[in-house]
Order: structure tokens, then sequence, then C-alpha cells
């Protein structure tokens, strides 16, 4: 069997091994490895196929990789995570909030919470949105 082979099959389990971890390194090292296939082909030395398998890798993992990662990063759509996934969201009043104050529980959790108009007030059931959290607390306007 000849080397070229051996490269070109370690080229496809790590092309293979990369849909398991998403990193693209082992894309980046299959790229190598086609690259010591390349040279076995050519009528390398097994020493010469190391060599461009090592140079070839170290290209794809220093320029290539960051470039690719980022691209495919930037292309991901941008999600609120904490209290800014909450903006928006729906809930129960489950405590009479007035201008002092009350309970509203939203996506499962109780948070306290007060209305966003002065004068406002909700009844125990009320379904509401949250404005905003301030702190530990909902800015909530009435719901639909």
């Amino acid at each position: 069997m000849h080397v070229g082979l051996i490269w070109l099959g370690a080229a496809v389990l790590l092309a293979a091994g990369e849909a398991a971890g998403g990193e693209l390194i082992l894309l980046m090292l299959a790229a190598g490895a086609l690259g010591g296939s390349g040279a076995a082909f050519l009528g390398a030395p097994i020493w010469g196929q190391a060599l461009a398998f090592a140079l070839v890798s170290v290209i794809m993992l220093a320029a290539v990789r960051p470039a690719v990662r980022s691209r495919l990063l930037a292309a991901l759509p941008e999600q609120d995570t904490n209290t800014a996934a909450l903006t928006g969201r729906s809930g129960t009043v489950v405590e009479a909030i007035g201008p002092e104050g009350g309970l509203v529980e939203i996506s499962g959790d109780t948070w306290t919470a007060r209305p966003l108009i002065d004068g406002d007030t909700f009844a125990a059931g009320e379904k509401v949105l949250v404005h905003e959290i301030e702190g530990a607390t909902a800015i909530v306007v009435r719901g639909i």
C-alpha cells in the first residue's frame, strides 16, 4: 500500500472527527494530512511527508482557523442571556403589584416587580410584560 493512501486515510478520519468537536482543530490537521499525502505522492521521503504535514498544519492552525472561526461566530445570531433575556417576556402576577411593589412569575421564577407607569396596579393572576429588569426587580407593563 502506498504511504500517500495512509495519509489520505488519516485526513478522512481527522475530518470525520471534526464533526464531534466543532472547534476546527481536527479539520486543520486533516488539511495537514492532505499535505503529507501530497508529499508522499510526489515521492518525498517519510521525513519530508512529516515536514509537509507539520508545516501545513501549523499554517492552517495559526492563519486559517482564526479567520474561519471568527467568520463562523459572526454569522451566529446574538442571544441575550441572564436578565436581558427576560425583557419582553410575559409573566403572571403572583402577589398584587402596586406602587410599593409585588411579585410576578416569569419563566418559572418569581421576581419582585413594580409597575413602569406610576399609579398602575395589577391584580394577582393578571398577565404582564417585562419592560426591563432593574437589579432584582422586574419593571412591568400591562400584558396582552
